[in-house]
């Protein structure tokens, strides 16, 4: 969607090519019911409630056409990695086919954080927009943080000040994200656990918006439940 506007546009890019081997799932998790629907289809859902974000992109494995019907509301590229940075890394040159430009904005978010709402993603995105570089939903450790050694014995308990547990989305410019992950590549990308790392490791210092404890990334098991718990409270509203 090629634009003659300098403005800067918003994009979503949602990596959803993993397997979900921690859930306990007959099938990926991002694809398991949950509330009626296919967990992802709440992510997706949350994101077309903003009507700051210009073009939604699924990246999903090679093969995958568990949403292949037709739906307006988000494109498909099927070009997921090995790795969730991989994902991102050839989604976002999938943005750039679709007309995304490098000063345009990203916001990657887990397609497993179907919790996610859009005033969060609005929040994000009003943070970030006057930013010079972007930055990721977050929120305070609230928690005492131990180390562990092999055994599974503390070894150390550490200062929680100044620590933040990271979420999505995380919101960068296109270009400067691209080129991050790029210096990345040749390693597998490897010590890369989300975008923001890239970013610091690129010499940015991504911007932290407080999030949610309900934005949490379905992971376990009996994370499903409780995530459908949400969910149903929020149709009782």
């Amino acid at each position: 969607m090629p634009s003659s506007s300098h403005v800067p546009r918003c994009f979503a890019l949602l990596p959803c090519a993993g397997s979900g081997s921690r859930a306990g799932t007959a099938q990926p998790k991002q694809y398991q019911p949950l509330a009626g629907l296919p967990l992802v289809r709440h992510t997706l859902a949350a994101f077309a409630g903003v009507a700051r974000i210009a073009r939604v992109l699924v990246v999903v494995a090679p093969g995958d056409e568990m949403l292949a019907a037709h739906d307006a509301s988000f494109a498909i590229a099927p070009c997921g990695g090995a790795t969730r940075a991989e994902s991102v890394f050839n989604g976002l040159a999938a943005l750039q086919a679709l007309g995304a430009a490098a000063h345009d904005w990203v916001l990657v978010h887990d397609a497993a954080r179907c919790l996610v709402t859009p005033a969060l993603i609005d929040a994000l995105i009003d943070a970030c927009l006057p930013d010079a570089v972007g930055g990721l939903l977050a929120l305070p450790l609230a928690d005492t943080l131990k180390c562990a050694d092999a055994a599974g014995r503390v070894t150390a308990t550490l200062d929680r000040t100044g620590k933040w547990l990271a979420q999505t989305p995380q919101m960068f410019r296109l270009g400067a994200l691209q080129a991050a992950l790029a210096a990345h590549a040749g390693t597998g990308f490897a010590g890369i656990t989300d975008e923001a790392s890239a970013m610091e490791a690129a010499g940015h210092r991504p911007l932290l918006v407080r999030g949610s404890a309900q934005n949490f990334k379905v992971t376990y098991p009996e994370d499903f439940a409780l995530a459908e718990a949400v969910l149903q409270s929020r149709e009782r509203l």
